[in-house]
């Protein structure tokens, strides 16, 4: 079986504050850190052999907690661009804007100077599809929102359609040999339990 294992970074000091980060480059929380650890031994089991990460310290440091310092770098997998939206915290949004934050996580929106939901699905498939190729476990350790844009490419499931991807969470998806239609095997895992107030 090929599988496609898509790790969220642990939460990250923006998270905490329920800021959005775009490509805000904003490390990792202790809380962060520990989520991180806690999924090290469940990846270690699924065995990867390959790794890609977002090039965003969040992400980057998610990896190497994960035990892959050696994850290739690609900057393809940052999150989407929130443009005048970044640093914001979430709840003023919603207060100022809540027509346009629906709409913004239902993709069909963008802040000002922010990145058009399409566009950024593209440039996290072609990552993604490219790394793919070569590789039977590919791990991708990226953003909440990079997992949404992928499980939209593989699985045409529209990003209205999803709710938002725990930190330090394990996605699975899946293709048997000679076929290339995917399925969603695992969503949303974490050791801890489940998280169903994940921030953006």
């Amino acid at each position: 079986m090929k599988r496609l294992l898509l790790v969220r970074h642990g939460e990250s000091e923006w998270n905490a504050a329920r800021r959005l980060q775009g490509q805000a480059d904003i490390g990792l929380s202790e809380t962060g850190e520990a989520q991180a650890v806690s999924l090290a031994p469940t990846i270690a089991k699924l065995a990867p052999d390959r790794v890609i990460t977002s090039d965003l310290r969040r992400a980057r440091r998610t990896a190497d907690l994960l035990g892959f310092p050696e994850a290739v770098k690609e900057p393809g997998l940052r999150e989407v661009d929130v443009g005048a939206w970044t640093g914001r915290e979430i709840e003023t949004i919603i207060a100022d804007e809540p027509d346009a934050y629906r709409a913004w996580r239902a993709g069909t929106f963008a802040p000002e100077g922010g990145e058009d939901w399409e566009s950024f699905a593209t440039r996290t498939a072609t990552a993604t599809k490219a790394a793919f190729e070569t590789a039977n476990r590919l791990l991708v350790v990226c953003h909440g929102g990079v997992i949404r844009a992928l499980l939209q490419t593989f699985l045409d499931l529209p990003p209205r359609r999803i709710v938002p991807v725990g930190p330090a969470s394990l996605t699975i998806l899946a293709s048997k040999p000679n076929e290339d239609e995917m399925r969603l095997e695992v969503f949303n895992f974490t050791p801890g339990g489940l998280v169903l107030d994940a921030p953006d």
